[in-house]
């Protein structure tokens, strides 16, 4: 008889059914029932990611030669002009000289050719007083005046040469400066890659000596997925916990999304950076982190398990929210109504419009799928969980 009614109300179209309900355990198939409950909800996007320093320099040498000496070790600060490291000095201090015994030497030569410039102009002025009086040939004078000129150019030849040798002696000062390494910056030593009696060889690429970090300031280089990355923005708040670190939470805000993707195994991977202040040195470089964007959050609001949303209403969306059709139980009948939630994560729905708190509403999935969302919320931040 139960039947024959529940199947009358069905063809005649109505708002409200009866119905019953099989309490039996282990049907796959059987109703069940979920009640809205009063609790807080916080939407996120997760993901994982990497510390590191928010600022650091990779010192390196400028220069080839042997490591001579390494004045600090990893974990040791140092402050902007400290020296760092020393590299052989002696070829470089060997071309220094070189150069300035040139440098000598073409200023000598100089000298003489200037004193030679001298003795020409003298005799181009006195055969050219003497060409008034026809008192010297038109040929003597201008062999006098061709000595002349050619004493000029060639004093100017040597100040040219006495330049280039100058210009190549500031460069080999400057690479014997560059022997003596000095700190750039405030920091710690967080690397040491080179060693004392190493050949560095600084022709084709920059060997690099040492790291130096501020490590008070911390970023967190988080990959998110390319379905997520559009949600975040910079300035969205988050948080991130790490290995050991139990319940402890980090908190900081997005500083910048990289437009470049990273590509592992086809999946498409944004790096997110995160910056947090690391003043009592608990996180360290290259540690891996579980990151929560946080979207949005709400607290003591009506909380609907995701199990009663059944078929989305685009069409009656609204400034409450996203519109869904929910099926509410009032003792032994069904009502169809239209619910309208704002904060969405793994298990709840924040409840905005169309039922309170305490109503009971009808699951829409079986038991069986409920099993599986339990498992893939596995882990999830106790947020989501309503306060009864």
């Amino acid at each position: 008889m139960r039947g024959v009614l529940l199947a009358g109300l069905i063809l005649a179209g109505a708002g409200s059914v009866y119905v019953g309900f099989d309490s039996k355990p282990g049907g796959g198939n059987e109703l069940r029932t979920l009640e809205v409950a009063l609790g807080d909800i916080e939407e996120n996007v997760t993901a994982q990611g990497k510390l590191e320093p928010k600022e650091y320099v990779d010192v390196g040498a400028q220069v080839t030669g042997q490591l001579q000496k390494l004045h600090v070790e990893i974990g040791d600060n140092v402050s902007p002009g400290q020296l760092l490291a020393e590299i052989d000095p002696r070829v470089y201090a060997a071309r220094v000289q070189a150069d300035e015994a040139n440098i000598k030497n073409l200023q000598a030569q100089l000298a003489g050719q200037q004193a030679q410039v001298i003795f020409a102009r003298q005799q181009y002025e006195r055969n050219r007083a003497l060409m008034k009086s026809k008192g010297v040939s038109e040929q003597d004078f201008q062999n006098s005046e061709f000595d002349l000129k050619k004493a000029v150019a060639t004093a100017d030849s040597i100040q040219a040469q006495i330049e280039q040798v100058q210009s190549t002696l500031s460069g080999d000062r400057a690479n014997l400066g560059f022997t003596k390494i000095f700190a750039p910056i405030d920091g710690t030593v967080v690397t040491r890659t080179a060693r004392v009696g190493q050949t560095l060889n600084a022709n084709q690429t920059t060997p690099m000596i040492l790291q130096i970090a501020k490590l008070d300031a911390m970023t967190v280089r988080a990959q998110v997925a390319e379905a997520d990355v559009m949600r975040l923005q910079p300035g969205l708040p988050v948080y991130f916990t790490t290995l050991g670190s139990g319940e402890r939470r980090w908190h900081g805000k997005v500083r910048q999304i990289l437009p470049s993707p990273e590509v592992l195994n086809n999946v498409v991977l944004y790096h997110v950076l995160v910056d947090v202040d690391n003043r009592d040195r608990q996180l360290m470089s290259g540690m891996s982190t579980q990151m929560f964007f946080v979207l949005g959050r709400a607290e003591r609001v009506g909380l609907m398990p995701l199990a009663a949303l059944g078929r989305r209403l685009p069409e009656q969306d609204s400034d409450k929210g996203k519109a869904y059709l929910v099926k509410q139980v009032a003792g032994q009948t069904v009502n169809e109504k239209v619910v309208h939630v704002g904060l969405l994560n793994r298990r709840f729905a924040e409840v905005r419009e169309g039922v309170a708190v305490g109503d009971r509403l009808l699951a829409m999935t079986k038991l069986e799928d409920k099993a599986k969302d339990k498992k893939k919320a596995a882990g999830y931040p106790t947020q989501g969980v309503p306060r009864l």
